[in-house]
Order: structure tokens, then C-alpha cells, then sequence
């Protein structure tokens, strides 16, 4: 009897690529559904010098010297810190792109700051928004926009500016550099912002199929850390949707102006459901 030599079976990378995409899709969708994320924000309030109060949120408001200030009513409560806070509170100076969660009555309230503005973002899990979400359509995943790339940095990181989601306002970002890639042979490059993990960096771009398919003002694509000769791997079927997509109470930054590439990027999610039926509703 011949031994024969019993071989492992054969195994399609592309099965181990779109059920790793399938899962990194689940987990995505679940951190977007979360019940105080930006589907259950109810409103953006902006704060002034001078006390003001919206009808969703308890106190009455203002940016101080020192930052945002509340004064609450006698049957007004927030929780602060785990413990109940009443009558006046100074939350002291809120850095750019920073906040703090405050508890209200059935839900949280983000104080922060954007654009140089202290604003106020109530968020319930029972908003119509968060409670209706059924998902976001996105395109089947495809190793052939998993492409290779090459960051180079700048000799130091260049102040960006780029506009908002919210009319007149800006946002601005240290680059630390570009990363330059290729689809079908067209050379293309992409100014890119830090990450969320040390080393990492994050694009945001638009491209032919922004405003036909895939939302219009922008998409992230979040980019591991470049290994030592500066390489990076640009996986776009994992390009996704800001908050501005779901919602116009996001300050979300636009695009660098060189971020607008030439070509049609059929990966990644596409236009939301929600953003969808208010361009039809509003064409009606």
C-alpha cells in the first residue's frame, strides 16, 4: 500500500478576506448603533457670552472665561462626575476636538468644543434616528481595492485647514505627510491627518462616485502605521461614513482640496439610507 502525503486543504484568500471584512463590518455598525452615539444626538447647540436655554436640554447655557457655564434650575438636574449636579456649574476650559459627557434625564449630554466653539449635543437612545437604523449599504468586498502604498512625510507637519459640515466652519489639522498610490497604472496621492493609534494615519477624501453613489461631502479611511521604509496598505473596502452622513447635528471636516481624486473608488460604504430618503423627500 503507497503512503500518500495527506495535503491541507485548499483555501481561498478571498474567503478569508470577506469574512474578515464581514466581521470588521458587524463590529463597525455596532460602535454607529451604539445607544449614546451620533444616531441618538437630538440636537447642536452653539454657546455664546450670552445665557441661553434650548428646549432639549436642562439650564441655562453660556461660554464663560472659562469655558462652558450652566446655571440650573431648582427642579433641574445633570449628572457630573456620578454625582448630581444643581444650581450653577463652570466646566473650565474644553481643548479643540475634546469633550465631556454629562448624564440628563434618558440620556447623555456631550460638552465640547469645535471650530473654536464650546456646543452642546444631547443624545437619547430613543431618537427616531438611532431607532429606526437598519444599516448602512455598502459595496461588496473586493481585494482589488486593497492597494499598496507609500507614505512620505513632511519635514515637519503642515497646519491644514478644511472646511465643515456646518457652514463657516473650519477645522484645522497638522499632516504629517502623503501617501501616494496607484489604481489601474493612474498615480494618485492623499494628504493624510494622524490616527486614532500612535503612528497610524487617517484620509478623508471624496472621489467620482461621492454624490452618486457614496456620500457626497467626504469618507474616512482609517491607514495602519508605515513600516520602517514607509510603506502602507490602503484596504478601501473599508472606507466609511463620518456622522455628516447621517446627520446634520456633525461637525464633521471636509476634505483637503487635493483630496478629491479623479477616479471612481466602487468600495467601502455607500450613501446612507436616512441621507437617501431626505434628498428624496426634499426633491418632492
Amino acid at each position: 500500500m503507497t503512503n500518500k502525503a495527506v495535503l491541507p486543504p485548499v483555501v481561498d484568500p478571498r474567503l478569508d478576506f470577506e469574512a474578515a471584512w464581514r466581521e470588521w463590518h458587524r463590529r463597525h455598525e455596532e460602535v454607529r448603533a451604539d445607544p449614546h452615539g451620533f444616531l441618538a444626538v437630538t440636537g447642536l447647540h452653539w454657546l455664546t457670552s450670552v445665557p441661553q436655554r434650548f428646549p432639549d436640554v436642562p439650564g441655562e447655557w453660556h461660554t464663560g472665561d472659562d469655558g462652558p457655564v450652566v446655571v440650573l434650575g431648582e427642579d433641574e438636574l445633570l449628572v457630573v462626575d456620578g454625582r448630581q449636579g444643581r444650581g450653577r456649574h463652570e466646566f473650565g476650559p474644553i481643548a479643540e476636538r475634546a469633550g465631556v459627557t454629562v448624564g440628563l434625564d434618558a440620556g447623555v449630554l456631550e460638552v465640547a468644543r469645535r471650530g473654536g466653539h464650546d456646543i452642546l449635543r444631547p443624545r437619547r437612545p430613543d431618537h427616531p434616528l438611532r431607532v429606526g437604523y437598519r444599516g448602512t449599504p455598502s459595496y461588496p468586498p473586493d481585494h482589488r481595492w486593497v492597494l499598496s502604498g507609500r507614505f512620505v512625510p513632511f519635514d515637519s507637519p503642515r497646519p491644514t485647514t478644511v472646511g465643515a459640515a456646518v457652514e463657516g466652519l473650519t477645522h484645522v489639522y497638522d499632516a504629517p505627510g502623503q501617501i501616494e498610490f496607484a489604481v489601474d497604472g493612474v498615480p494618485l496621492r492623499l494628504t493624510a491627518f494622524n490616527g486614532v493609534a500612535p503612528g497610524s494615519l487617517s484620509v478623508l477624501f471624496t472621489d467620482a462616485t461621492s454624490g452618486v453613489t457614496t456620500y457626497s461631502a467626504n469618507r474616512s479611511l482609517a491607514v495602519a502605521a508605515p513600516d520602517e521604509r514607509g510603506r502602507v496598505t490602503l484596504d478601501f473596502s473599508r472606507a466609511t461614513n463620518l456622522p455628516c452622513a447621517y446627520t446634520d447635528f456633525a461637525t464633521c471636516p471636509l476634505p483637503p482640496a487635493e483630496n478629491r481624486l479623479p477616479i471612481a473608488v466602487e468600495a467601502g460604504e455607500k450613501t446612507p439610507y436616512e441621507r437617501l430618503s431626505a434628498d428624496s423627500a426634499a426633491c418632492s
